[in-house]
């Protein structure tokens, strides 16, 4: 390595839920081997005659979930100086995220290490992804027409539907034929047919569960983490207020992992996370993966220790 440095570009570190923040966990597993950070926002970076620069605040971080950083004032440095960037930055995935990708690829040109890839950023959208493996996951159609939702509906007889955008849980409603808002919902969610979104055959499955496997360079850390849904509600998010337990993978699960993390590897992504209900999978997240904070809490695997034993090996290279 050259320095030693992180540059982590994020939603502003005061806003995060530090008790359960993936992001913290990862700074303090670098602050713990010594690797200095620095804080961006996205109002931070920019492209000037082709170069990447950031306002960069030196960032410590705390064990204490009440008092959890101390930034510096910022200072003005090129970014492909630091050795790694990591891209935490919350969806949605809008404009303004797929532009902040531009400044990170030419961060990368100039010798930073991005994870992940500002390309694959672009390419992996975390639902429409799984299009690319339509044998491993539930009927599905990606449309901006409630015509053909209602159509999918039909023949489904109950699905849910869910932006393209956005996480958490957010916006995403199960549906049966009967539902009285169902003309209301389509609309919304595809903006009166000016927005594509997404509609999947509804899993019944998801009542013991949403599995939440992690994988790094495209291997799966064991064991998951299930996310049960609320009695009274469909979403397995712990956002959403679903219970968290970990689970051993499954023969399927394993299967799944192979495929997707084959593919991920090869387009540069050294951290995501694969949800699965039941037998398939439904997203591929790999904007800013979380469960790492869960996983250690319940099982005493430390997935941020071994994304960084791999990020450093491959500095090392």
């Amino acid at each position: 390595m050259k320095t030693g440095t992180l540059g982590v570009v994020m939603d502003p570190i005061g806003t995060i839920a530090p008790q359960k923040d993936s992001t913290l966990a990862l700074l303090r597993e670098a602050q713990r081997r010594g690797i200095r950070l620095f804080h961006f926002t996205l109002n931070d970076i920019d492209i000037r005659d082709g170069r990447a620069f950031g306002a960069a605040a030196p960032l410590a971080v705390t064990g204490n979930d009440a008092d959890w950083f101390r930034l510096e004032p910022p200072q003005d440095l090129a970014l492909g100086q630091l050795d790694l960037i990591f891209m935490r930055k919350d969806p949605p995935f809008n404009a303004e995220y797929i532009f902040a990708t531009y400044v990170l690829q030419r961060a990368q040109a100039e010798g930073a290490t991005i994870v992940n890839d500002p390309q694959a950023l672009r390419d992996v959208n975390e639902k429409a992804f799984v299009a690319w493996f339509p044998d491993l996951t539930p009927p599905s159609v990606i449309t901006r027409s409630a015509e053909r939702m209602r159509d999918f509906l039909d023949q489904h007889g109950h699905i849910v539907v869910k932006p393209l955008d956005m996480m958490g849980g957010h916006s995403i409603f199960a549906l049966d034929r009967a539902d009285k808002n169902l003309a209301v919902i389509l609309e919304t969610i595809t903006a009166g047919g000016t927005r594509f979104a997404m509609a999947q055959r509804y899993l019944p499955e998801i009542a013991a569960g949403d599995r939440r496997i992690l994988l790094i360079d495209g291997r799966a850390v064991s064991p998951a983490l299930n996310r049960v849904p609320r009695g009274d509600d469909n979403r397995g998010n712990l956002m959403a207020g679903a219970r968290a337990e970990a689970c051993e993978l499954t023969p399927r699960d394993i299967q799944i992992c192979e495929r997707v993390g084959a593919e991920l590897a090869v387009r540069g992504v050294a951290f995501a996370g694969l949800d699965i209900i039941g037998d398939y999978l439904t997203e591929v997240n790999i904007t800013s993966p979380t469960g790492i904070r869960e996983i250690q809490e319940l099982a005493g695997v430390d997935a941020a220790a071994l994304l960084f034993d791999s990020l450093l090996e491959r500095l090392k290279g």
